[in-house]
């Protein structure tokens, strides 16, 4: 029997009537019709006696028949209709079992076009130029477009893969590849993953790729005009993995951990699929100064994919903890603990301009999303408000008592789902007598909008000069002094980030003189960094100065990569200047097939725009040709100037 599942409207399954546990997929990939023609077999778990209705999530596949795995019986099967209002809870399939011993049911079925959880790239799109490109993204609820699944985090489940792919091209997976068959035209690769899963963790990419191992279990993979620069820049991967397993004091259960560097499009900075997590190119700085992004989706590992949230409304227990654990993988390896609170001081930045433009009812850590679509509760405050109440809890009970309770956290909830309320009994009750936390204000932290309710007090002596430096500034254009000499040719890439969160904080009810911003642009050249996280902020600076001159380095910062933490609050800061609002709207639309769907409806919905009209011919836009000329000689001469949840 089924343990029980916590309530998920973000569902239309049924997994205590009878749940999935294991899937075993077989797919062809057809560039020619960007679609993917699938069968999925089930082996079905009976939480409720007698049970006779599997319920399944699906969003935009074309089901075309349902069999009983073992006789090839047809089943009867309904796929109900959309519910007005809630596209994007998809359609229920149900299927009906004529008696309660079959333990296997196969559903064979085709994505469509309008799958969320598949980019399809043309050729153009990509750094080689000659071959498309796929990719999925399932979290958070788009692994329904994918396949027929109980799409809940909630439930989890093993896999199997055989993907059958043009001869040209590679398939890697969230699995361990057992092996691959090259036939006369096509390829077969056929993959295993024994450790249960969320359906959000099912990935998948198809194209020309290359491979450059970095140990015994890592490899990075990507194109093969980029994968000598990815695997140089994410060097450290074994080392990160290392570090994790000391801190977790649980060894990697996942077999193999794989990077894959993806094409600009990618939505996110990193989504940690287990075995292969997925990385954005506008990462590759040159420095490895941008890896910390590798070192949280390795702490994902154990925070998120062996310990889950049980539903979206707890997210902040998948992204608090990582965001902990990566500060605290960092730190040890810059053998310096004064780092967790450098970077942690960045991450109170921006949680306060997060906070500022969420709903309330966003902004707290519990969420009440309901059958809303998850996409949009996305933002800092899971990682960073999560974070800081991690952080006040261990200044409390002291930092070696707390980095044991994460270990036996991790015990205690491994391969199992986790809810806000049992993370909360869980420590009471192993800092049971401990007055340090009698105190504590669970509820408000918890449950109430806004900003933590303790200010952390952080080391600031990794940040003294930067802020100082900023302060500098701020008085320059305030009251005409001198411009600071400083030179920052040998400042670190994070020092330069926190000097211009520093700025930006300052100018947060006044933006920065024009003459001002010149003199900055003229000592120390931020438009022309390959640094994607110094660009942003210098973007975000320049913009609310009304500098015309940021434009089109703001514009092409937004359409050579898709990453939402930078591409959607350009757009917004564009959208909200006086000089560039109707050029945002336009350069959206004439660019919106370039990125990923989930990046696509968030920019709309930022911009307040409709996409549902009919395609421009991209292929033809200024702004298409332009963005795909940059990315690619960007990529293939190692150099992004940009830098994703």
């Amino acid at each position: 029997m089924a343990s029980a599942a916590p309530e998920d409207r973000s569902s239309l399954s049924d997994p205590n009537v009878i749940a999935v546990k294991h899937i075993d997929w077989e797919v062809t990939v057809d560039f020619e019709k960007s679609i993917l023609r699938a069968s999925a077999t089930y082996t079905l778990e009976y939480a409720t006696p007698g049970a006779t209705v599997v319920c399944l999530d699906t969003n935009f596949l074309k089901v075309l028949k349902v069999e009983h795995a073992k006789t090839g019986e047809a089943l009867s099967f309904t796929h109900h209709s959309v519910i007005p209002n809630k596209l994007h809870l998809g359609q229920k399939l149900s299927i009906r079992l004529p008696t309660t011993s079959i333990e296997k049911i196969t559903v064979t079925y085709e994505t469509t076009q309008q799958s969320s959880a598949v980019q399809w790239l043309p050729p153009e799109q990509t750094a080689g130029a000659k071959y498309p490109y796929l990719f999925t993204q399932c979290q958070a609820i788009h692994a329904r477009a994918l396949i027929p699944c109980q799409d809940r985090p909630g439930i989890k489940a093993t896999y199997t893969a055989k993907v059958t792919v043009p001869s040209w091209a590679t398939c890697v997976m969230s699995a361990v590849m057992k092996k691959d068959e090259t036939l006369a035209t096509t390829k077969v690769f056929h993959w295993d993953q024994p450790v249960p899963i969320s359906s959000y963790l099912i990935a998948m990419a198809v194209g020309e790729l290359a491979k450059l191992e970095i140990s015994e279990r890592c490899a990075v993979w990507s194109e093969p005009s980029v994968v000598q620069q990815a695997a140089w820049e994410f060097a450290q991967t074994e080392e990160f993995l290392q570090m994790a397993e000391e801190i977790a004091g649980k060894p990697y259960v996942w077999g193999r951990y794989d990077l894959l560097c993806l094409p600009p499009s990618f939505p996110y900075g990193g989504m940690e699929n287990p075995c292969l997590t997925f990385v954005t190119p506008t990462l590759l700085a040159g420095d490895r100064s941008l890896a910390d992004v590798v070192a949280h989706e390795i702490a994902h590992s154990w925070t998120g994919n062996l310990v889950t949230n049980a539903t979206w409304d707890h997210f902040w227990l998948n992204e608090g903890w990582t965001t902990w654990f990566q500060r605290k993988i960092m730190a040890r390896i810059h053998k310096d603990n004064k780092f967790l609170h450098f970077d942690a001081i960045g991450g109170y930045k921006a949680l306060k301009d997060t906070v500022r433009q969420m709903p309330d009812g966003f902004s707290r850590l519990v969420l009440d999303i309901g059958d809303k679509d998850p996409d949009e509760s996305y933002s800092r405050v899971a990682y960073e408000k999560g974070f800081n109440l991690l952080f006040a809890l261990e200044t409390r009970v002291g930092t070696p008592e707390f980095e044991k309770f994460f270990q036996a956290y991790v015990a205690q909830f491994a391969s199992k789902t986790v809810t806000s309320e049992e993370f909360r009994s869980f420590f009471n009750q192993h800092f049971k007598g401990n007055a340090s936390v009698k105190d504590f204000d669970w509820n408000t932290w918890l449950y109430t909008p806004g900003m933590p309710p303790e200010k952390p007090q952080f080391d600031r002596t990794l940040a003294e000069a930067s802020e100082k430096l900023a302060i500098e500034w701020f008085e320059v254009d305030r009251s005409g002094n001198v411009a600071p000499s400083e030179n920052l040719n040998d400042w670190s890439s994070n020092q330069k980030t926190c000097f211009l969160d520093a700025l930006l904080d300052l100018c947060e009810d006044q933006p920065l003189k024009l003459d001002t911003l010149k003199a900055m642009k003229l000592q120390y050249g931020f438009e022309s960094t390959k640094n994607s996280e110094v660009l942003f902020r210098f973007c975000k600076l320049a913009i609310a100065a009304e500098d015309k001159d940021i434009i089109p380095i703001a514009i092409r910062f937004a359409t050579t990569q898709g990453r939402m933490k930078f591409t959607r609050p350009l757009y917004r800061a564009l959208f909200q200047s006086k000089m560039a609002s109707e050029l945002a709207v336009e350069t959206f639309l004439e660019n919106k097939h370039i990125y990923h769907p989930i990046c696509t409806k968030m920019v709309a919905s930022d911009l307040s725009v409709s996409t549902e009209e009919e395609k421009p011919s991209i292929i033809g836009s200024p702004y298409f040709k332009a963005s795909v000329a940059v990315a690619i000689v960007a990529v293939v001469a190692g150099f992004v100037l940009m830098r994703k949840r």
